[in-house]
């Protein structure tokens, strides 16, 4: 399975952060990191009053099912200090599951794809580095026509 993951930070040395997740996500036992997109300093999501983060986007082959993946990453975060203390709160790193291929899941503790990427310019143009023309599996759109869509998101 290719999966298309999202890492950000805005705290203790963000690209730090970035490096250290990515190097411990190559680390995991059936992952494979495929490409990455360039790292890319953001304004923030949902909560405004903080931090501007580091993002970048990951391409990684792995034959772990999603919710195993989704596991790995959440012991990362876990390892490298992430604290849930507030919705889109500061973190020192914060890793979503964007897309997998053409899978559509839907659990309380997993999205895929992520619930709110169509929502976000940041992440999709992230995204539109690697894989402009993948196609969301809900909405039907390829990410390049996403972000195309969203105020200002042709930037």
């Amino acid at each position: 399975m290719i999966y298309h993951l999202l890492l950000g930070s805005n705290m203790q040395d963000p690209p730090r952060q970035i490096e250290t997740a990515c190097t411990q996500i190559a680390a995991l036992a059936g992952v494979s990191i495929s490409r990455q997109s360039r790292m890319r300093l953001t304004k923030p999501y949902g909560k405004t009053d903080q931090d501007d983060f580091y993002n970048m986007v990951l391409e990684l082959e792995s034959d772990l099912e999603a919710q195993d993946l989704l596991e790995c990453l959440m012991d990362i975060e876990q390892s490298m200090g992430r604290v849930r203390a507030e919705k889109w709160g500061p973190r020192t790193i914060d890793i979503d599951i964007l897309l997998a291929e053409n899978t559509v899941i839907s659990r309380k503790e997993l999205n895929i794809p992520h619930s709110d990427l169509h929502n976000r310019a940041f992440a999709l143009s992230l995204l539109c580095e690697l894989v402009p023309d993948a196609i969301h599996p809900i909405y039907n759109k390829t990410m390049r026509e996403l972000l195309d869509s969203l105020p200002g998101g042709n930037t």
